[in-house]
């Protein structure tokens, strides 16, 4: 019987079978002897051990059209990422870092900025103004005004989409929004510490109201750069491209160089200081990766 991992939590992987309903199943070993484990959005066949009790082990994973390392999923389209705007103000150098993560997986990503009802239409643009050239669709929103919505929903429509973002941004309540019957915990204001907590434990596969699905991650406050060469850093920053032929120095790091086109058009406005402030910080921890 074949399904769809659609959660998976402690080692049991809940998989929906569209003619039968959602099995509780464990995988076989075979899959630690390869080193394979089974993720959210895998197609699979289960092999049923009780049909009245819905219980069943994974015996097979079918080929995945991808598979992503953080957040741990397989068979997506598109990354929804998830800043809020302000409350807390947006760690850029966090964003760029999942940029990265997604470029090396050759994932589009969307760029979802929340609570824009705390900003100024000037502060919007401002923030636009940096990702502008960095290939990715951004798009201002608020759960709490419901504004933005009806793009958003466009945006998803059909496809399978993986929903990342730091913890606190209000992920869980627009995810809500767009997949009520969902019923997830958006989390109640702790007495103790005054702040939100965020309550996404698992990756977990939601239907939306119209055809497509989003996979709900946990919430992240760090992310540590995917195993690669510093000089390939540069490949993850599109608005580098169109300048790159103008350096004197072939494999220029734009760095250090002179006559570097990046940093001529950096001067020039061209290419916006807060991006390439975080592309010289990655650059530097890549390189200093490689001396140990």
């Amino acid at each position: 019987m074949q399904g769809k991992i659609v959660k998976g939590i402690s080692g049991f992987y809940y998989v929906h079978v569209v003619e039968s309903g959602i099995y509780e199943c464990k995988a076989k070993g075979i899959f630690r002897q390869q080193k394979m484990k089974p993720l959210v959005g895998d197609d699979v066949e289960i092999d049923i051990i009780s049909e009245e009790k819905k219980t069943g082990n994974v015996a097979a994973i079918l080929p995945r059209k991808n598979a992503l390392i953080r957040p741990a999923v397989a068979n997506v389209d598109q990354a929804l990422l998830i800043f809020a705007a302000a409350s807390p103000n947006p760690n850029f150098n966090l964003l760029d870092r999942f940029l990265v993560m997604m470029g090396r997986q050759d994932v589009p990503v969307i760029l979802c900025f929340n609570k824009c009802d705390l900003i100024t239409e000037e502060q919007q643009q401002e923030i636009a103004a940096i990702y502008e050239a960095s290939g990715c669709k951004i798009l201002f929103v608020s759960a709490k005004k419901e504004l933005g919505l009806k793009e958003l929903q466009e945006i998803l429509e059909g496809k399978t989409t993986t929903v990342a973002g730091p913890s606190g941004v209000g992920k869980s309540s627009l995810i809500n929004l767009l997949a009520p019957e969902a019923c997830m915990e958006t989390g109640e204001i702790s007495k103790k510490i005054e702040r939100g907590r965020h309550t996404t434990r698992h990756a977990e596969l939601i239907q939306l109201k119209g055809d497509g699905y989003i996979m709900d991650t946990p919430g992240f406050s760090s992310l540590y750069l995917p195993e690669m060469e510093k000089e390939e850093l540069q490949d993850c920053y599109p608005e580098f491209a169109a300048f790159e032929p103008y350096c004197r120095f072939q494999g220029c790091s734009h760095i250090n160089e002179p006559d570097c086109g990046v940093k001529e058009a950096l001067s020039e406005g061209k290419i916006h200081p807060v991006r390439y402030e975080n592309y010289c910080q990655l650059y530097g921890e890549l390189k200093d990766r490689k001396k140990y």
